[in-house]
């Protein structure tokens, strides 16, 4: 709370003074009898109504601290920011082709991946996120939109078995992944557009190769950070067999170049994570490098709030002339 006029405040030492006067002449101005002698009336004990008189002054000084507030013009103020966002678009390419499943990453490498991108789009609220899917072919999972938690629970629900459950080709189709991420960038006006593209592996499926989408996002500035995702050598890969699951190692074939060459190509840079504390860095990395641009205005609305000390003020007077007329009454 603030006040308008806070000038008036100082009327507030007149308290002091006041009570001064009243304290060192209020006996003179009440009274008197002559007496001969008070010796019988010294330890007699003093009445209510005696004891509670000073509570006359309390609700006098009270109202006159409430008239002095309301002088003063007591507000309030709600405030709000208004942001203007030199925003980024991002779009996730994720491969979610069956290799992922493999656990050399912990739990495997598709939940690794989700986790480390929720935290990423979780760190970045003011910006334009989608996510796109891959594995022989691609397809938008989500558009790029603010409502991130819409994203989140989408990203959360990406799962490996697409393939198996014949809803798309299997195998790793990076150019028609990378293609689609591109397309939903296209039409952005954003000053800076990003495609974050994650694989295990390398292309052998699609129609467009990751060269030919890397050049179409070159010509529409778009910057493209490739992640090759998964250990050295061969990894650890769950195989269903009857009646459990039975592990085998498969060979780990990240085509390195092909993901670098389209980092380079895109001015972007190519990363390789054989863990989850690898892929994490990366992520936080790259967050680091693409940061939103705010700038931010504070506007401020008052509203009078005199009225609870007005009825205040009003209610104590009441209950001092109450008082003053009944039990606190003087004859004559």
């Amino acid at each position: 709370m603030e006040f308008a006029n806070k000038e008036y405040l100082f009327l507030l030492l007149l308290l002091v003074p006041y009570i001064i006067w009243y304290m060192m002449y209020r006996k003179k101005t009440e009274p008197t009898i002559r007496m001969s002698d008070t010796h019988a009336y010294r330890f007699a004990p003093r009445s209510w109504k005696v004891v509670l008189m000073p509570i006359q002054l309390l609700l006098r000084v009270a109202v006159f601290v409430l008239l002095i507030l309301i002088l003063a013009r007591p507000q309030t103020h709600n405030s709000w920011n208004n942001k203007s966002v030199e925003g980024i678009d991002i779009m996730l390419a994720m491969d979610v082709s069956g290799s992922m499943l493999a656990e050399d990453l912990k739990p495997n490498r598709i939940e690794a991946a989700k986790q480390v991108a929720a935290e990423f789009i979780v760190g970045r609220p003011n910006d334009n996120i989608g996510l796109s899917i891959f594995a022989g072919e691609a397809f938008t999972q989500c558009p790029m939109t603010t409502d991130h938690a819409s994203l989140l629970n989408l990203l959360h629900g990406v799962r490996t078995d697409l393939a198996t459950r014949g809803l798309i080709e299997d195998g790793t189709a990076i150019g028609m992944g990378l293609a689609n991420a591109v397309s939903r960038l296209k039409v952005s006006k954003a000053k800076s557009k990003v495609v974050i593209l994650l694989t295990d592996g390398s292309n052998n499926r699609g129609d467009i190769s990751p060269m030919t989408a890397a050049e179409i996002a070159k010509s529409l500035g778009i910057r493209v950070y490739t992640i090759g995702v998964g250990t050295n050598k061969v990894a650890p890969y769950p195989m269903p067999v009857a009646g459990g699951v039975q592990y085998v190692n498969i060979p780990v074939e990240i085509d390195s170049k092909t993901l670098s060459d389209i980092a380079a190509a895109t001015e972007g840079d190519f990363y390789r994570a054989t863990n989850n504390k690898e892929l994490q860095n990366i992520y936080k990395e790259i967050d680091k490098l693409e940061k939103s641009k705010l700038s931010v205005k504070t506007y401020s609305k008052r509203y009078e709030a005199y009225q609870p000390f007005a009825i205040a003020a009003v209610l104590l007077l009441l209950l001092e002339i109450l008082l003053r007329i009944t039990i606190f009454r003087k004859l004559p």
